[in-house]
């Protein structure tokens, strides 16, 4: 077998280049949400609030300005095909290095404290990123990153249901969690749900579904169809584009399942705001 090389330094640079080009410029299936939310958004309140979310998102990149001031903590998610060697640096200080660049050449604030309860020092550089890595097939490496807000992490739940709640309990505690923190998220929303696998995994599950292209439905018809009724019953809440009011608190429902124990049904919700900020790349 022919094995493809890499060096560190090219996921360095890439990196740095995703996570500048992130907190100052929307996707195109961002955008594309969010136009379609403001031609259906029948509020006058949200529909102002729309306006505004999409004027900001045509001067963020214009005038090279965060698209929030809350620039984030640094979610790196890598794909490694197996016909892949990396060499050089280990992946957590190769990804360290891009985003301590990404940080100083985009001037973007230092959100990560060193120690979560005692001193809090300040790292100075967003380091250390959450990295997340899987290994598929192939000779090519996706380099994706998220930069996540604090505001609408802080929102986000976790619980461990019996098995015999099903769908209504999952439903359910996703209702509760939007009703608690919807209104705190700055919406409208994607909300990321994973449902199965363990505690230590489950919140990995419902994160990596902000990955996902906005409003791509999950492959599982079931869970396809769990995404549009928990859609239509998020956004039937009325909390509305920041909390205003009206018809769109979420964009989107993405849920993503894995195998669980036969005691166990893990439900994780993360919230992301409507400041998405997704990038990728294929090296």
């Amino acid at each position: 077998m022919v094995v493809r090389i890499i060096n560190s330094s090219v996921i360095s640079k890439t990196v740095a280049e995703l996570v500048e080009t992130a907190v100052h410029e929307l996707g195109a299936d961002v955008l594309a949400a969010l136009n379609a939310a403001r031609d259906r958004e029948s509020d006058g309140r949200g529909r102002s609030v729309l306006d505004q979310i999409l004027a900001n998102a045509e001067l963020a990149p214009a005038q090279r300005i965060p698209l929030c001031q809350d620039t984030g903590s640094q979610v790196v998610y890598l794909e490694i095909g197996s016909e892949v060697h990396v060499e050089g640096e280990t992946l957590p200080d190769a990804v360290a290095e891009g985003i301590r660049s990404g940080t100083e050449e985009g001037y973007l604030r230092r959100s990560i404290v060193a120690d979560p309860i005692f001193d809090r020092a300040n790292t100075g550089d967003n380091t250390p990123a959450f990295l997340h890595v899987e290994h598929v097939e192939g000779e090519s490496v996706r380099v994706a990153v998220l930069p996540k807000g604090g505001g609408c992490e802080n929102m986000s739940t976790q619980t461990m249901l019996k098995p015999a709640q099903g769908v209504d309990g999952v439903i359910q505690f996703v209702m509760d969690s939007v009703a608690a923190g919807a209104a705190n998220s700055c919406p409208p929303l994607i909300l990321g749900i994973g449902v199965g696998g363990s505690f230590d995994t489950v919140g990995w599950l419902a994160k990596k579904t902000l990955f996902r292209p906005v409003g791509q439905p999950n492959p599982d018809p079931q869970y396809a169809d769990l995404e549009q009724r928990l859609l239509t019953m998020v956004n039937d809440t009325g909390i509305g584009p920041m909390g205003w009011g009206g018809k769109t608190t979420a964009l989107a429902v993405h849920v993503e399942s894995h195998p669980t124990h036969i005691a166990s049904l893990p439900v994780a919700v993360n919230f992301q705001c409507h400041s998405a900020r997704v990038r990728e790349s294929f090296l």
